[in-house]
């Protein structure tokens, strides 16, 4: 005990040392250490709102870290390692301590550096873009009062009434560039009269009139071919507009251009073979032979048709279809202009397209960090092949063997003791092909890839001291996008094979214990349909995604067996076959602060029910609660179903704590702490419940009255690694409230403090 005393002691004098040490010893005269802004204040008149997105880019212009930011520009952490090590340490150290100084140093952030004035001369240049014509901004540096040679920096804006748009004027000069400007002038959602004036969306409007002119034809047409003249002085507050053709604009640019010849040529990857040349109505097709490719694959691409108006647009497209297909290796696209014109007198373009072959197989060996939704981490190899154009129409054959080991994260609480280690090994094959082949009334879009594809899978999942489990599987999947926002995902047939291929003591003693765990053991066939929807988009900081899955199973089957006379209980290959519906909805919220801080929120509910031919959900379609991705505050499988808790003495009760029933609303707030190091608080409530009673787990069913009181509650604090392609992440749970009686009353009913902590480590955010 006193040698631990002694070692906190002195840990508390190297902080308190540390502390003392001067950040700015090495500053020279006249600079001065910047420690962030101290305020950023808006003065305006009370009918006077400044625009959110003028806001945010102000503070986009303020916003420089100063050294060891906690949250940049305001708040800085009380250790500024980097600053002591620069101003105490040697920079010429060799050895260890050399090594350490290059990797702690941080040179001072000065005001100099920061360069308020320029800032607020930038401030001014934004107001004035964004109508706020008469606003100006000044700075202020706050001296600290314990040391001269440290300032922070305040910011005043005063914000006067933004200028609108007045009356606006159209070219009017009859021809057809002119006609067209002003229709996409007038559809435009930005510029029309009461329009706060703002010269970022002036430039917009000019940007999207010069699209809408490149995708009718006029393909060397610029945003900077339009020009505005603008009048702010003959009524106050009011900006009246004029658009005008600016003076320098080229013919060329006047002149709409329709497609000429389109000639497609494909290269072998080793630029070798003989040309071979096909003319279809819709290209020219040349094949450098012999090549393993269909033409049909290759015309699907093409978009435009000769003596057509030649749109940008149908070019980006089709410079997409020809990357999608994921056969080739570079595709490269030019355009001509002929001398010659059509009949019309209008111009005419050419264009080549040159699509390089990629390699067709490509093997490979991966040694893997897996991370699995219910919380086990472990290392895994996996050996695989991939043949991407099997059949010369860009489908995809993939088949791999895999195996892995993990363990549980996240022990702690009643469940500290258990040990859940796994192994497993098992196979994969797949067929993808790019296109849907499915009944031509499903709304698909054409310009995404859309897939079908069939798989096969098997695997051995070996749980020492409990059961050695057999899964075999077969999919038939269709999936297309309506439109850039949604995806759809059905699965007309999925048949699951599941069998028990061992058991232990332990594991037969739970069995017989609870007749509801038996059942959704049992071995089973699950023929099942499936459909998953979702939904993405951003609205400016806020963005979000909607995702619904649907599952039916033996419904099917089901009717076939009733068609035949079957009344009992119905079986496939002398295996009885699951009946249940299964759906489950999640959305998720995400605020954007700024880039790298964001407020999440995601609200899950989900359902399945057993009728028919089963009289239990089997277990690899239940519900659990806790873990890593749900109330990171108990372990997995911890809590529920309900006010239900297993005895602590029973380490086995793991497989009681699942439900047909789930709840769950996590809220997050993510903040950078230090280059790729982010940081997190947490608050996650839910639970699982049971849809009908179980003797055996008393307190399991689902009942309003008691729904709020059940719900498992914890808050928590995260650190992640986030390197954009990988996300290490470690998530630090403590419990609030626990769903069962644990012997103490009030709402923070935890025993004690340590017994609600639980530890997670891993891979990607948890939603």
């Amino acid at each position: 005990m006193k040698n631990y005393w002694m070692k906190l002691m002195c840990i508390a004098v190297a902080t308190l040392t540390l502390a003392a040490c001067s950040t700015t010893s090495r500053l020279g005269s006249g600079e001065t250490l910047y420690t962030g802004v101290k305020e950023l204040k808006y003065k305006q008149d009370d009918s006077v709102k400044i625009a959110t997105d003028v806001q945010d880019a102000i503070f986009t212009t303020i916003n420089v870290k100063p050294n060891n930011p906690l949250y940049s520009p305001y708040y800085r952490t009380p250790f500024p390692i980097g600053l002591w090590v620069y101003n105490h340490w040697d920079e010429n150290s060799t050895g260890l301590k050399g090594w350490l100084y290059k990797k702690l140093v941080a040179e001072p952030k000065l005001i100099s550096y920061v360069r308020p004035a320029t800032r607020v001369d930038m401030i001014n240049t934004l107001l004035r873009n964004n109508g706020y014509f008469g606003s100006s901004a000044k700075y202020t540096l706050n001296y600290s009062k314990s040391n001269r040679k440290k300032a922070s920096i305040s910011y005043q804006v005063w914000v006067h009434k933004p200028y609108v748009i007045g009356k606006i004027s159209p070219l009017g000069t009859g021809t057809p560039v002119s006609n067209f400007i002003d229709s996409c002038a007038r559809a435009s959602n930005y510029y029309r009269t009461g329009s706060r004036y703002c010269l970022d969306s002036l430039n917009q409007v000019r940007i999207d009139i010069a699209n809408a002119l490149r995708d009718n034809g006029y393909y060397f047409f610029r945003p900077e071919y339009i020009q505005y003249l603008a009048d702010s002085l003959t009524t106050k507050g009011v900006v009246n507009m004029q658009m005008t053709k600016a003076s320098n604009i080229p013919n060329s640019a006047l002149v709409r251009y329709y497609v000429n010849n389109v000639t497609v040529t494909v290269l072998n990857n080793d630029n070798s073979g003989t040309p071979d040349t096909l003319e279809t109505p819709r290209c020219t097709l040349v094949k450098y032979v012999p090549i393993r490719l269909r033409d049909a694959s290759l015309l699907s691409c093409i978009r435009g048709r000769k003596g057509r108006p030649f749109k940008v647009g149908n070019m980006d497209r089709m410079q997409v279809q020809f990357s999608n297909l994921g056969i080739f290796s570079n595709v490269d696209m030019k355009v001509t202009p002929l001398d010659s014109t059509n009949a019309e007198g209008n111009g005419l373009l050419d264009l080549a397209v040159t699509c390089t072959l990629d390699k067709p197989i490509e093997a490979n060996l991966q040694v893997q960090g897996a991370y699995k939704s219910n919380s086990f981490l472990g290392p895994g190899l996996k050996v695989g092949m991939t043949h991407k154009n099997l059949f010369g129409g860009g489908e995809r054959f993939s088949a791999d063997v895999r195996a892995s080991y993990e363990w549980q994260t996240g022990k702690g609480g009643a469940y500290k003791n258990s040990e859940f280690n796994s192994y497993e090994f098992g196979y994969n094959v797949e067929l993808s092909v790019p296109r849907l082949l499915a009944p031509r009334f499903v709304d698909r879009s054409r310009r995404y890839v859309n897939w079908t594809r069939v798989s096969q899978y098997a695997s051995i999942l070996n749980r020492p001291d409990y059961f050695k489990m057999l899964q075999l599987g077969i999919d038939f999947t269709w999936q297309w996008h309506s439109n850039r926002h949604t995806l759809n995902e059905f699965t007309p047939f999925r048949l699951v094979y599941s069998k028990l291929l061992s058991t232990t003591q332990a594991m037969d003693e739970i069995m017989s214990m609870n007749p509801v765990v038996k059942n959704s053991f049992n071995n089973t066939y699950i023929p099942s349909m499936g459909y998953s929807f979702t939904y993405t988009n951003d609205f400016g900081r806020n963005s979000i995604t909607c995702n619904i899955d649907a599952k039916e199973a033996g419904n099917v089957f089901a009717g076939i067996w009733e068609m035949c006379g079957s009344k009992n209980d119905k079986k496939l290959f002398g295996t009885p076959f699951s009946q249940f519906f299964k759906i489950q909805t999640q959305l998720v919220w995400k605020f954007s602060f700024t880039q790298s801080s964001q407020l999440v929120s995601r609200l899950l509910v989900g359902a399945a029910h057993a009728y028919g031919n089963s009289a239990e959900v089997p277990y690899s379609e239940q519900f659990y609660s806790g873990g890593a991705n749900s109330v990171r505050a108990f372990t997995i499988r911890s809590i529920g179903p309900g006010s239900y808790r297993a005895s602590e003495e029973d380490n086995f009760g793991y497989y009681d704590q699942t439900g047909t029933f789930k709840f769950e609303n996590n809220w997050e707030y993510r903040f950078p702490i230090l280059g790729y190091l982010h940081g997190a608080i947490f608050l996650d409530a839910g639970n699982v419940w049971l849809l009908k009673n179980d003797p055996e787990r008393e307190g399991g069913k689902l009942t309003m009255k008691k729904f709020f009181d059940q719900l498992a509650v914890g808050t928590g604090l995260g650190l992640r690694f986030d390197m954009s392609m990988i996300v290490v992440r470690a998530d630090l749970g403590i419990g609030i409230h626990a769903p069962y009686d644990t012997g103490k009353s009030g709402y923070y009913n935890i025993a004690k403090f340590k017994d609600g902590l639980a530890f997670h480590l891993a891979i990607g955010y948890p939603f």
